[in-house]
């Protein structure tokens, strides 16, 4: 292990490791928009969006996100429509991941008591107010492990975004393995970078879990 070679490298992994949190953080949190609007639509079984919303998640969970981003990157130019790598790795890791939190989100959803809606409605309250202050809270509870497990995944999927040229982690180890053959040195820096990154988020999940008791409906 060359450790000058790594301390000459660090810098470079650093600035990678900022874009892709980044660009990963930023996809997350379209991916959370997008997936609790599907779920709300699947939910409530909204004519014509419910289809729309249901096609959506299967084409979107059975493509990997690399065929996504080329169509993205490089197939919607054909139509007159030219993106940046950034936006393109956003766009890719929000349209695969609203797929997931949709689904994530539904269960927890589904899974509370048609009771608690009834009481909300027999209280005054309108559809909004019951989503907003009694049904989203209980179904967050439920939905921790799978959202958390989720945001997870997203996060090692940044690692396709080089293929469209972003001077991510990965792009950044295989361009130094390029020039300089230090293959052990450079994939050692991108396993280290990925837990610093993963590794904190894994934990909140699992403080996350402990702490709502995995909480059940009505609990």
């Amino acid at each position: 292990m060359n450790w000058t070679a790594i301390a000459d490298y660090l810098p470079l992994y650093e600035k990678a490791a900022v874009l892709t949190v980044k660009l990963g953080v930023l996809g997350i949190f379209f991916a959370i928009i997008i997936g609790l609007i599907c779920a709300v639509i699947q939910y409530y079984h909204i004519p014509v969006l419910k289809t729309i919303a249901g096609f959506y998640i299967e084409l979107s969970r059975n493509t990997p996100l690399l065929i996504q981003l080329f169509f993205i990157y490089y197939g919607l130019p054909k139509v007159g429509i030219s993106i940046s790598p950034s936006v393109c790795g956003v766009s890719g890791l929000a349209f695969l991941g609203g797929s997931y939190m949709a689904e994530a989100f539904r269960s927890g959803l589904e899974a509370i008591e048609p009771i608690q809606t009834e009481s909300a409605y027999s209280l005054g309250m309108s559809r909004i107010q019951t989503m907003r202050y009694v049904i989203l809270p209980q179904a967050f509870s439920i939905s921790v492990p799978a959202f958390m497990a989720n945001v997870i995944f997203l996060l090692k999927e940044t690692s396709v975004f080089s293929a469209v040229s972003l001077m991510d982690l990965m792009f950044t180890a295989k361009d130094l393995i390029g020039l300089y053959y230090k293959t052990t040195e450079c994939l050692f820096l991108l396993v280290v970078f990925y837990l610093i990154i993963l590794l904190p988020v894994s934990l909140l999940g699992s403080l996350l879990e402990r702490r709502l008791k995995y909480a059940k409906p009505g609990a």
